[in-house]
């Protein structure tokens, strides 16, 4: 094999260990099984995160979920940015890593770039369908708590920040979300 060739091959593979590790789940953590998508879908608010730089400052974020006929899930974030006084919004595409009773899904917000979008705890309350989450991505520098409602019951909150905690996630640099 030329040099050439060695070259374009070692760029290959990089960019697929690249593509490939931006969709898995952290050691040691398992995403939920059982799951419903048809439950999963509609509002859900993020309720507290850990920071990172595409969320940076916004307030009243939220998502929208819509189940797609080709199995996928349109995916639409909004959040409010104060500084700059408006509305952010980022559509995406997630589809199932495994099968789709696994909550563990990659999503795409630029083309074929995915990241992954673990499920890791979820609840119904007095709901039909689930009424929080808790998300993490690929490593432990990603995780959100979500909910149906702009607000969520104080000791469910307190029980998934300690679950985090427990699973090794920097609780004490979570960012509470504020919502109107």
């Amino acid at each position: 094999m030329s040099w050439m060739n060695r070259l374009i091959f070692s760029g290959l593979v990089l960019l697929l260990v690249l593509m490939t590790g931006c969709t898995g789940i952290p050691e040691g953590i398992e995403p939920v099984t059982g799951f419903d998508v048809h439950q999963y879908m509609g509002r859900w608010y993020e309720i507290v995160r850990l920071d990172h730089s595409f969320e940076r400052g916004m307030e009243r974020v939220y998502a929208d979920y819509r189940l797609k006929e080709d199995g996928s899930v349109e995916v639409l974030n909004n959040g409010y940015d104060p500084e700059a006084e408006k509305w952010k919004q980022a559509e995406g595409k997630a589809v199932f890593v495994e099968n789709p009773t696994v909550g563990r899904l990659k999503v795409s917000f630029f083309g074929p770039f995915y990241g992954a979008y673990n499920i890791i705890a979820l609840g119904k309350m007095d709901r039909k369908d689930y009424a929080y989450a808790m998300v993490c991505g690929p490593d432990r520098s990603y995780l959100w708590i979500l909910s149906r409602t702009r607000e969520l019951d104080a000791a469910v909150l307190a029980r998934l920040v300690d679950q985090a905690g427990r699973l090794g996630f920097d609780t004490d640099a979570l960012i509470y979300v504020m919502h109107e």
